[in-house]
């Protein structure tokens, strides 16, 4: 019986750590009051269903199948690369999580909404990115699948994400632009939605 290679554990225990990380942003955040909302956009809730459904075909493990198999193409100075690549970008998608979600405060929340005086964050990451927490998120998701070495389920989890993340995006800046008008569109046509120079 095999063992998994110990630059396959290595790059897996990173992005778990990462994953712990990741959870503790959100989990420990400092709660403010409570604000009253003053729209809700509940499709967004459908698209937050595909991510996470993405989530979980990363980190599945069918029964019986072999547990980070060796790869021979992931051994030696190539193996390393990859590892650190990998982890690399599991911890870079945290930073920019964690940020984020920092820069965003009390706008923060899991479905599209605004609530009462809500500003138009464009600091920090924002000044980058329009949702730097997707683009972390997304980062997240393609490092797990490099460390799970799930290369099938990646490319159709990084499918179903890419479809929930644009029915959120869409959804929270419809709320955006019906709030703030000439000066979302302004920031939208100078800072690119997710990814530069492709959403």
């Amino acid at each position: 019986m095999y063992k998994p290679t110990p630059i396959a554990l290595f790059t897996l225990g990173g992005v778990v750590l990462c994953w712990m990380v990741f959870a503790a942003v959100f989990l420990f955040r400092r709660r403010l009051p409570k604000q009253p909302e003053a729209k809700r956009d509940r499709l967004s809730l459908l698209g937050i269903f595909l991510q996470m459904f993405a989530y979980f075909l990363v980190w599945f493990q069918v029964p019986g199948s072999p547990f980070l198999p060796p790869v021979a193409a992931l051994s030696g100075s190539t193996g390393i690369v990859f590892s650190v690549c990998t982890v690399a970008l599991a911890v870079g998608s945290v930073w920019l999580i964690a940020s984020a979600a920092s820069t965003l405060g009390r706008h923060w929340a899991l479905a599209a909404r605004l609530i009462e005086g809500h500003k138009l964050v464009t600091a920090g990451p924002y000044r980058f990115l329009r949702n730097p927490i997707y683009t972390g998120m997304l980062g997240m998701l393609i490092a797990t699948g490099l460390a799970m070495e799930h290369w099938a389920a990646l490319i159709v989890a990084v499918v179903l994400f890419a479809v929930g993340m644009v029915i959120r995006v869409r959804s929270e800046e419809k709320l955006l632009r019906s709030a703030f008008g000439k000066e979302f569109e302004d920031y939208a046509k100078r800072v690119p939605a997710v990814l530069p120079g492709i959403f």
